[in-house]
């Protein structure tokens, strides 16, 4: 399988939204910041919830499967509060407290 970035990015999103059982109505939440080539068999592709500072980082594979084990980054601990996910849909917001609190 030839896969492009955009692909990639693609295929990253959708397995995110898997992932989480988000619903199509909340998907539009969720933004394909970068994905890019490394070296010559797999993508990094980096995804945030538009207008926080969290990212997750996939890895997608030139046969377009994933690795399940992404990373999650945010400067934001989950004991520091939740007043930034006051104005997002809940089901958002929960992710985005799960993954601060896991991570």
């Amino acid at each position: 399988m030839l896969l492009t970035a955009t692909d990639a990015g693609q295929i990253a999103l959708e397995f995110l939204m898997a992932e989480w059982n988000v619903l199509e109505a909340n998907r539009e939440w969720f933004v394909i910041v970068n994905s890019r080539l490394i070296g010559m068999s797999w993508y990094i592709v980096e995804i945030t919830v538009e207008g926080f500072p969290d990212r997750w980082y996939v890895q997608v594979y030139d046969t377009g499967e994933c690795d399940p084990d992404y990373t999650f980054i945010s400067p934001i601990h989950g004991s520091e509060g939740y007043a930034d996910l006051t104005e997002l849909p809940s089901l958002v917001a929960e992710v985005l407290v799960s993954e601060r609190n896991f991570r």
